[in-house]
């Protein structure tokens, strides 16, 4: 066996019946070879980056032999895409391999995206290509750097195996990492199925897996409903701070576990734009930035929907009722912090708010803005230069005096709350830019651009001298840059 294998157990899903999932042999890719490794992932696995990624964990991670210890599984789900009932879905590319504990005593479910085709495929051929695997690959560690609830990535092989997009490419497989992948569409899959004997199973595998504290509630579905409501609250907030956009919110996309799931057409604002749609597939805007929030709400409402066979539906609109003051109260908290506020008030709304408004008049960058604050003093003094990124300066001197006012009403030391500032507001996020950068390596061959990009997202809060540029402003070509739901 291979060291990746090594404690690779049967899954706690395929306890469940044949109708929530299928057998799969994963197709092998030709000459594949590593192209990225998490070390912190591979540690929260009890792997050992070093030595364990050797040529029999490759075989394994990239479909050339299956687990020895149990099949391959994709499952099944249904899902809303952009609003409208799909049907069934299911996993078209990925793989479930087993679990593995982790040194913390969780179990991880450990995947594969890009193994090949399945019964779930449809019109597709079940392959990644390089260019959105290197993408996925590098956010989801980023926002585990972030501190942002999300699925991890162990490692990237790429091939010689040609894949025909808008042009023939090259495939690849990311190793995809989770408690669990149990999404908001398994449950929709088997409520339109008129199964109502396999979601209650579902949801009782759910609750036992990952919500055993919900079995001791007087209503055990209600609690562990409420607890997705928050989670799902919570992760919202998360990405509205951060600036982060998800791009393609379906419900089959949404985690159950309140994790950010299934980077295809994501972004990370630029000049700030509330209205920015990341996804160039999203004629309507419906996944803009400003609207992901009551997305989220909408797919909970889906998810509800799904959930009557075991919840009275008065208790599950009064628990829906509950999601905005989770996610105000979120968003709130985290405002605070980026601000460097002690306590929030209700009046910090409308700080908060103006200073948006003067960001998005000037099409100021949403992260340089916010880490180049955390200097701002309690004087008024501006010692990294915040206003230069405004065209009004003006404006923003008007709400940079009210904004001092505020942080002498607190009272702080200002090198106490600016170091407090840089420890939420991150000199790093993956750009488009910088994506596309190590993606164009990687094509030639050339993999230390992901490494490297890596490595600084792993640890976005605090800078780095040698990559400076790695937060700098955007080039003038990124903003020619699109993404997809292919990419």
């Amino acid at each position: 066996m291979s060291p990746i294998e090594t404690g690779l157990f049967s899954p706690r899903y395929a306890a469940l019946p044949p109708i929530f999932y299928r057998v799969v042999a994963p197709q092998p890719l030709d000459a594949p070879h590593w192209a990225a490794i998490s070390p912190d992932c591979a540690q929260l696995l009890g792997l050992n980056p070093a030595t364990d990624f050797n040529d029999a964990s490759l075989a394994v991670l990239a479909g050339q032999r299956p687990p020895a210890a149990h099949p391959a599984l994709a499952t099944a789900y249904s899902g809303h895409q952009f609003g409208v009932w799909a049907g069934q879905l299911g996993d078209g590319r990925a793989l479930l391999l087993g679990e593995r504990q982790g040194r913390d005593g969780q179990r991880y479910e450990v995947q594969i995206k890009g193994g090949g085709l399945t019964p779930f495929s449809r019109m597709g051929d079940g392959r990644a290509v390089l260019r959105s695997s290197i993408r996925e690959f590098l956010c989801s560690e980023a926002m585990a750097g972030l501190g942002i609830p999300t699925s991890r990535a162990l490692a990237l092989v790429a091939s010689r195996t040609p894949v025909q997009r808008e042009s023939w490419e090259t495939a690849a497989v990311v190793t995809r990492v989770a408690p669990s992948f149990v999404r908001f569409g398994m449950f929709e899959h088997f409520c339109h199925g008129n199964r109502p004997d396999a979601l209650r199973q579902l949801a009782d595998h759910v609750i036992a897996a990952h919500f055993a504290h919900c079995r001791d509630a007087p209503q055990p579905y209600l609690a562990w409903f409420t607890e997705v409501i928050a989670a799902s609250a919570r992760l919202a907030a998360d990405w509205q701070a951060v600036g982060f956009c998800h791009g393609v919110l379906n419900t089959d996309n949404m985690s159950i576990l309140g994790l950010t799931l299934d980077y295809g057409p994501f972004g990370f604002l630029d000049g700030f734009d509330p209205e920015h749609i990341c996804n160039h597939s999203d004629h309507h805007g419906r996944y803009s930035y400003r609207r992901q929030p009551y997305i989220v709400q909408w797919n909970l409402q889906r998810l509800a929907a799904a959930l009557w066979p075991l919840i009275r539906e008065p208790e599950l609109l009064a628990a829906l009722e509950g999601y905005q003051a989770a996610y105000e109260a979120a968003l709130a908290e985290r405002m605070r912090a980026k601000l460097g506020l002690l306590a929030w008030r209700d009046s910090d709304w409308g700080l908060l708010t103006d200073l948006l408004d003067v960001m998005a008049e000037a099409r100021a960058d949403y992260t340089l803005t916010w880490r180049r604050l955390c200097a701002v003093r309690a004087d008024g003094g501006d010692p990294l230069g915040v206003r230069d990124l405004f065209i009004d300066r003006a404006a923003f001197d008007a709400w940079r005096a009210r904004y001092a006012a505020r942080l002498r009403e607190d009272g702080q030391d200002d090198d106490v709350r600016a170091s407090a500032m840089r420890a939420v507001n991150p000199a790093y996020v993956l750009r488009n830019h910088l994506a596309e950068q190590a993606i164009q390596a990687a094509q030639q061959g050339d993999y230390q651009p992901i490494e490297r990009l890596r490595a600084a997202l792993a640890d976005p809060y605090r800078e780095h001298p040698a990559n400076a540029e790695l937060a700098a402003l955007p080039p003038d070509w990124a903003q020619t840059l699109s993404v997809s739901c292919s990419s």
